[in-house]
């Protein structure tokens, strides 16, 4: 006989994004439609094809880590390491060794690879740096958090593509059905902006390059849509069983009902014109949850901006969801794609609406293809007691996640 599953509900958030670092400036500025997204500054993008990019800005990593840790990163290992930071406020959600952390990123330092091996092409003595390994290592991040910390808990990394953010919060939930800990700090974070990356982006035709309108380059949904813009950034959520959080007394923001992961098994960028995998995520998501697909007030889809991968989602949604009417928004239109990062920010999101009682708008939606119940031209004020959040990737990854007001 089966053992009845804790629920298990978030208490901490904390985010690092290109509208605003910590989750209340991420929040307002995300309900308010601020874009992110402008000229490229990180380096001299001219002879670029791709000039625009969604970058963190005002992000004071002095202020957070010490000196010989930010000399030891990558950028991606900064934004995970704040945002766990504001997540864990005071301290340790449990003991140390049952405190577990699960980061999500699907390319981790590639931009710190990139360039060192320029430099060290250019170079007349060849020579590389003793910490550049494990600066630029997927499972640092999360290594660099529980030192700070003194996490000694479960501790994996996941690299699913754009879908590593979410499956780190399903891993996360996993890890605590499975009684490995009590509470979990799962946490996304990217940080890829080179031109390796985006000419290789760029000559596979998914990056948008309306240069001369930053603003108005990334239409999640809209007719016009003609690629995503690559963003950054980061997000970690902590996830406890209930009654460990209830015990110690802690805020229960949401929690967290349902998740579930699959492939499409299709191909290797082309997402299943179908929908029919990305659709059974959802499905087995929701089922997960309890709840019927009419019980979902709002969808925070994955939503990139690119011809096939929106026109694939919106195909699974109308499988998923036809005959209800959830809310729909994208709001990578606002924060570029944050691929690892993304699952994460996109689920505080979700619960940032339930606890709210506001739905952002579609950045820059203004001729959708379907009949969607897209929140368009600004945010709307609604009851959100259900809400979904979809984070899809190259290889096929699918990822879908479930929050419900906690009562």
């Amino acid at each position: 006989m089966e053992t009845k599953k804790s629920r298990l509900v978030i208490t901490g958030m904390g985010a690092v994004t290109p509208i605003g670092c910590g989750v209340e400036n991420y929040w307002k500025n995300l309900t308010d439609g601020v874009c992110g997204i402008d000229r490229i500054t990180r380096f001299n993008a001219d002879m670029l094809a791709v000039k625009i990019a969604a970058e963190v800005k005002d992000f004071d990593v002095d202020a957070y880590m010490p000196k010989k840790v930010i000399h030891e990163t990558d950028a991606f290992t900064q934004y995970a390491y704040v945002a766990a930071m504001e997540a864990l406020g005071d301290g340790l959600p449990a003991t140390p060794e049952r405190t577990g952390i699960v980061m999500g990123t699907a390319m981790a330092g590639v931009s710190t690879t990139a360039a060192t091996q320029e430099v060290l092409t250019n170079a007349v003595h060849k020579n590389v740096g003793p910490k550049l390994v494990p600066r630029v290592l997927g499972n640092i991040a999360a290594a660099q958090i529980a030192i700070a910390y003194g996490i000694c808990g479960p501790s994996t990394t996941v690299s699913t593509a754009c879908a590593s953010g979410g499956d780190a919060v399903s891993m996360g939930a996993m890890m605590l059905q499975a009684g490995e800990a009590d509470a979990v700090l799962a946490v996304g974070s990217e940080s890829i902006l080179c031109p390796l990356v985006i000419y290789s982006l760029a000559n596979a035709h998914t990056l948008s390059r309306t240069n001369d309108d930053p603003l108005h380059a990334c239409k999640p949904f809209d007719a016009d849509r003609n690629g995503f813009v690559i963003g950054e950034g980061g997000g970690a959520l902590v996830i406890e069983t209930e009654e460990h959080a209830k015990e110690r007394g802690a805020v229960i923001y949401a929690e967290l009902a349902g998740w579930a992961n699959n492939n499409d098994a299709y191909h290797m960028i082309k997402p299943d014109p179908d929908g029919r995998m990305s659709a059974r995520c959802m499905k087995m998501a929701i089922e997960r949850a309890g709840v019927d697909a009419s019980e979902i007030d709002y969808i925070n889809a994955h939503g990139t901006g690119t011809k096939l991968g929106d026109r694939a989602e919106l195909t699974a949604l109308s499988e998923v969801f036809g005959g209800c009417n959830p809310a729909v928004s994208s709001t990578k239109g606002a924060t570029g794609h944050v691929m690892g990062g993304g699952g994460l920010t996109e689920a505080i999101a979700c619960i940032k609406a339930i606890n709210d009682g506001v739905v952002p708008l579609n950045l820059n939606l203004k001729n959708p293809e379907t009949d969607m119940d897209f929140v368009m031209g600004e945010s709307r004020r609604q009851e959100v007691n259900v809400a979904m959040s979809n984070a899809f990737g190259f290889g096929g990854q699918n990822s879908s996640l479930i929050f419900r007001k906690y009562e």
